[in-house]
C-alpha cells in the first residue's frame, strides 16, 4: 500500500512539473499576442473616443445654436455668432484645425469669457483632452493557496484558508494591463501597491493620467480614491440620488470602479482553477504562472468571445452582493502627492457639481 501510495505521489508531483512548464509556455506564448492586442486595443479605444467626442461636441454646438440657450451660454443669439466667426473668418484669418473647427474655437472662447471657467470645465463641456484622463482601475482579489503549515499564518487574510492576495489593474472594457500575483493574504492593498510601485518592472502611472481605487489604498496624483465618510457603493445611491459634490463624486467613481470587480468576477467564472475553494494541488509559483495566463486568455477572449452571457450573470451576483465593506485605515502618501492628488480630485468634484446642477 505504501509502494502504492509513494507512485502515485510521483505521478501527481510529474503532473504538477508538467502542468508548471506547460503553463510556462502558455505565459511565454500569449505574452506576445497579449503586447500585440492592448496596443491594437489602444488604437481603436482612442479611435473610438474620438469619434465618441466628435459625436458629442456635433450635438452640443447644434443643440446649442438652435435654442434660446445660446444666448445664455455664450451671451449672444445663433445668428449674431454665425456673423461673428464669418467675421473672423474674413477679416481675422481663423481658420479650423484638426483638432477643431471655426465654430468650436469662438464657442469655447465665447464660453470662457462668459463664465470664467477652468480649463479642465471646458474641457468636460466640449469633450477633449480631459475625458481621457482616467485610465482605468485598480483593486485586489483574494485566490486560495497552498502552503505549508508553518507558512499558513501569513496567507491566512480575509479568508478562513490561506489565499495570497492578487493586485491588478484593468481598463474600462475588462482588460488586465497589469497583474502582480504572489503577496500572501495578509499583506494590505496598500503595501502591495508601494511594491508595484516600486519595483523593478513598476506599474506605470503616465503623467497626467490616473486609476481609480478604493479607499484600501493612497491618495496621490495617479492614483485618486473616494471621499472617506461619505455614501459610496452604488446600492446606496439606488432611491437617494447624491446630496452634495462630494456624493456625486463618490457614485461616479463606485459606477466606473466597478470595471475591476467585474474583471475579476469573469476571470474566475471561466477559470475555475483559481476561483475554488478546494486547496489546490500546487504550490505559489506554479499558481502565480497559472493566474497570469489566465489574465492574458482572459484579455484574449474578451476581444474574441466575449460572452455577454458571462459576464451578466457577474454583474447579476455583484448587484445582489449584501456584503458590507467597512472602511480600512487610510495609507498616506507623502504630504506632496497626497496634496497633488487632493487637488485633483477636488476639481474634478467641483466640475462635476456645476455640471450635475445645470
Amino acid at each position: 500500500m505504501a509502494d502504492q501510495n509513494n507512485q502515485n505521489n510521483r505521478q501527481i508531483l510529474e503532473q504538477v512539473s508538467s502542468l508548471a512548464t506547460y503553463v510556462a509556455c502558455l505565459v511565454a506564448i500569449w505574452f506576445w499576442t497579449y503586447v500585440r492586442e492592448i496596443e491594437n486595443d489602444r488604437r481603436t479605444i482612442t479611435h473610438d473616443i474620438r469619434l465618441e467626442s466628435e459625436q458629442v461636441r456635433h450635438e452640443l454646438l447644434s443643440h446649442l445654436f438652435s435654442t434660446e440657450l445660446c444666448r445664455n451660454i455664450i451671451r449672444m443669439t445663433p445668428l449674431a455668432f454665425t456673423d461673428l466667426c464669418e467675421m473672423l473668418v474674413r477679416e481675422g484669418d481663423l481658420r479650423p484645425t484638426l483638432q477643431a473647427t471655426v465654430e468650436e474655437q469662438v464657442a469655447k472662447t465665447l464660453y470662457l469669457l462668459a463664465h470664467n471657467t477652468t480649463n479642465r470645465e471646458l474641457a468636460f463641456i466640449f469633450r477633449r483632452s480631459g475625458e481621457s484622463d482616467c485610465i482605468g482601475t485598480i483593486d485586489g482579489t483574494h485566490i486560495r493557496v497552498k502552503v505549508s503549515q508553518r507558512e499558513a499564518p501569513r496567507y491566512r487574510g480575509r479568508k478562513d484558508y490561506p489565499t495570497q492576495n492578487v493586485l491588478a489593474a484593468c481598463t474600462f472594457d475588462l482588460k488586465f494591463t497589469y497583474v502582480l500575483a504572489g503577496w500572501e493574504g495578509t499583506a494590505s492593498d496598500s503595501r502591495i501597491m508601494k511594491e508595484a510601485l516600486n519595483r523593478q518592472a513598476p506599474l506605470k502611472l503616465p503623467e497626467g493620467k490616473y486609476y481609480l481605487v478604493d479607499a484600501g489604498l493612497m491618495l496621490r496624483s495617479g492614483l485618486i480614491m473616494p471621499y472617506r465618510g461619505e455614501r459610496y457603493h452604488l446600492k446606496e445611491y439606488s432611491r437617494n440620488p447624491p446630496r452634495n459634490p462630494r456624493e456625486l463624486f463618490n457614485l461616479r467613481h463606485a459606477s466606473l470602479h466597478n470595471a475591476i470587480e467585474r474583471a475579476f468576477g469573469v476571470l474566475k467564472k471561466r477559470f475555475p482553477i483559481i476561483s475554488s475553494s478546494t486547496e489546490p494541488s500546487y504550490g505559489v509559483e506554479t499558481q502565480k504562472l497559472i493566474i497570469f495566463s489566465c489574465c492574458i486568455l482572459h484579455n484574449y477572449l474578451r476581444g474574441a468571445d466575449p460572452n455577454d452571457e458571462l459576464l451578466a450573470q457577474v454583474d447579476t451576483k455583484l448587484m445582489n452582493d449584501n456584503d458590507v465593506h467597512e472602511e480600512p485605515p487610510n495609507p498616506r502618501e507623502s504630504s506632496e502627492e497626497f496634496r497633488k492628488g487632493e487637488l485633483i480630485r477636488d476639481g474634478i468634484t467641483a466640475d462635476m457639481w456645476a455640471n450635475y446642477q445645470v
